[in-house]
């Protein structure tokens, strides 16, 4: 009997992932005196009590050595006003940060104007998964606004105050 593949086709694993619903976040961390980020949605809480997050970074990401190198990052949960803001972290510019409100949290780290909740984080642990870095961390500092949430399924960004609940 012929072994079965474990490697499954990424056009499938890329079906099956827009599914599933995320939140749109911005991960930022000063690189030196220059401020850096990127959009990500792969964000999960793991844990309230010590408050524990984790953030997947790919490691081709030209904001992933200044992560890897740091001590702390944000973690910015975007609001349904910031779509302009997830498309400039969504891409390649130079300066993410030109004509972005933003301020330095309690432990330096960018914290973006306009977003629905905020947090600074110290980074615990950095794991190496495939492709990309696993980073484990204490959250430090939050705040959260009544700024609804941006979600994000299937390509699209949606209001996540405008849910329809089930029940």
């Amino acid at each position: 009997m012929a072994p079965l593949s474990t490697q499954l086709d990424t056009d499938l694993m890329k079906q099956v992932n827009r599914q599933f619903v995320t939140g749109v976040t911005v991960v930022t961390a000063m690189d030196g005196g220059t401020p850096r980020g990127l959009a990500v949605n792969a964000f999960s809480s793991i844990s309230l009590d010590p408050a524990t997050v984790m953030v997947c970074i790919q490691r081709t990401s030209s904001t992933h050595d200044c992560l890897f190198r740091g001590d702390h990052l944000a973690i910015n949960i975007l609001s349904t006003a910031q779509l302009d803001v997830v498309g400039t972290f969504a891409g390649k510019s130079d300066d993410k940060f030109k004509d972005l409100d933003w301020a330095p949290g309690p432990f330096g780290s960018p914290l973006i104007a306009r977003s629905s909740a905020q947090m600074e984080v110290e980074i615990r642990e950095r794991l190496q998964a495939s492709t990309h870095t696993v980073f484990i961390c204490r959250v430090v500092h939050a705040a959260v606004t009544e700024n609804l949430p941006m979600v994000y399924s299937a390509g699209k960004f949606f209001d996540g105050g405008a849910l329809a609940p089930l029940g």
